[in-house]
């Protein structure tokens, strides 16, 4: 027997592509632009894992998502010192 299809399922659904393009623009492209679809995919995985807490109804996904946001911007720091050669 599967769940019925929620509200929040579909805005998980609906978040998933500008996740797997932000990805996708990670992996290729110019250092600066990658830094900021890092940035991007960040700021979507956080609201992936923050709707999964409602859509699932566990309360644990949030806890993921905060500590996501916390070190996804130190995280872009560090990756910055590193090819700072060349931004």
């Amino acid at each position: 027997m599967t769940a019925p299809m929620t509200d929040w399922t579909i805005a998980l659904i609906a978040l998933l592509p500008p996740l797997a393009v932000a990805l996708s623009a990670a992996c290729r492209g110019p250092v600066a632009r990658r830094l900021v679809a890092v940035q991007v995919a960040g700021s979507v995985a956080t609201l992936v894992l923050a709707v999964m807490t409602f859509a699932f109804d566990q309360s644990s996904f949030i806890d993921l998502a905060l500590c996501l946001s916390l070190l996804s911007l130190p995280g872009a720091l560090v990756m910055a010192l590193f090819v700072e050669r060349w931004l």
